[in-house]
């Protein structure tokens, strides 16, 4: 059973997963206005990912015998100056994200709460690989900042991206058995 503090505090983190998700998207949704399909594709894969973290902890929530409450999502920006000035969003927000994922752990291991301070250990790890590529490609546009025609192969790479749903993570609850 999750305490109360610990049940707050992973509705929280839906939340702020669910943001991350609705950010990503209007990211995606800006690059396709500026002709950049193959960011805009990157971001939707992104937004996808992150609406399964939001999922994974819906999911933890329930079976550990909690209450899942939603809150309103906040609203959030629907322009930027640049494909730079987006990653260097994207990159700040994942190094936010990583924040509230070390104080869940913080909070977990204040409770002696080890199961959820296991189950927020793949969080960590993903997190870590969510700041390397989300700076990897900061770096790119960065490199490339005077280099014609980088930012158009860089679209094209971008764009290659696919979303793979995590083995064992479902979107949809799974049928009641008969």
């Amino acid at each position: 059973m999750l305490s109360e503090k610990m049940q707050g505090a992973l509705n929280a983190q839906i939340n702020a997963e669910l943001y991350s998700s609705y950010l990503y998207l209007a990211m995606a949704a800006h690059l396709n206005e500026v002709s950049l399909g193959g960011f805009a594709r990157w971001m939707e894969a992104q937004a996808l990912e992150e609406l399964t973290h939001a999922m994974k902890i819906y999911d933890y929530v329930n079976e550990r015998g909690g209450r899942v409450t939603l809150a309103a999502i906040e609203a959030p920006p629907s322009q930027w100056d640049s494909p730079l000035h987006v990653f260097e969003e994207v990159y700040k927000h994942e190094q936010k994200v990583t924040g509230l994922i070390n104080d869940l752990v913080d909070l977990a291991i204040a409770e002696r709460d080890h199961a959820t301070n296991n189950f927020l250990q793949w969080f960590v790890k993903e997190q870590v690989e969510e700041e390397a590529s989300a700076d990897e490609i900061l770096q790119k546009i960065k490199l490339m900042e005077n280099a014609q025609g980088g930012l158009f192969m860089l679209d094209r790479e971008l764009g290659q991206r696919v979303f793979n749903l995590p083995p064992g993570t479902t979107l949809v609850a799974p049928p009641a058995s008969a």
